[in-house]
């Protein structure tokens, strides 16, 4: 909970002592996921039970390519949604990279190119109430042809979409995932602030 105190945002973690974690248990287990139930009590006694992927080192990468006028995009199959969608590339920062250095492997696996150029946008959480995996969203420029062979099972379309027409890029019912669009925002105030 956010609360405002004379103009002032803080955080309800400054106001009042964090839930204490009484036990953690994993309940169920993937290949890829591992689901913990963590018994809570917060600072007015209340015990809640909450449910989240168990924590671990997992971060990714989002690379927004800029070339020329043009944004450079990747349609990809989503079995979530059960369709191709339109989305920058992206994927996660291998152990021992860096998140810079696993945003031009990215980027060379899903495109076909490296970035001579990586500029750091921000960093956003997917759901923090189940999981702390960080994304690391990147702006990259400058390409260099570059192929390295991915996971993707079936080559990916590039798909070069003009800078001049975000507007209509985030209207479109094909790109439609959350961290896209938070990229798309964050990389439209870039953009006012580079011509100021």
């Amino acid at each position: 909970m956010v609360s405002q105190n004379k103009g002032k945002i803080m955080k309800s973690d400054d106001q009042n002592m964090l839930p204490q974690i009484l036990s953690t248990r994993t309940v169920a287990k993937s290949r890829l996921f591992e689901i913990e139930a963590v018994d809570l009590r917060f600072s007015n006694g209340e015990k809640r039970t909450y449910e989240r992927f168990k924590p671990g080192a997992h971060q990714a990468v989002m690379m927004v390519p800029i070339e020329g006028d043009a944004l450079l995009m990747i349609r990809e199959y989503a079995v979530g949604t059960e369709r191709y969608e339109l989305s920058f590339p992206k994927g996660g920062v291998d152990v021992g990279e860096t998140p810079k250095e696993a945003a031009n492997r990215e980027l060379k696996e899903e495109i076909g190119v490296g970035a001579k150029r990586i500029d750091f946008l921000r960093t956003v959480m997917t759901s923090p109430s189940y999981m702390r995996n960080p994304m690391h969203i990147f702006i990259v420029q400058d390409f260099y042809p570059c192929k390295l062979e991915g996971d993707e099972p079936e080559p990916l379309e590039v798909v070069r979409f003009p800078l001049a027409k975000l507007d209509e890029l985030i209207a479109n019912p094909d790109f439609n995932e959350a961290r896209n669009l938070t990229a798309l925002y964050a990389l439209r105030d870039y953009l006012r602030h580079q011509r100021l």
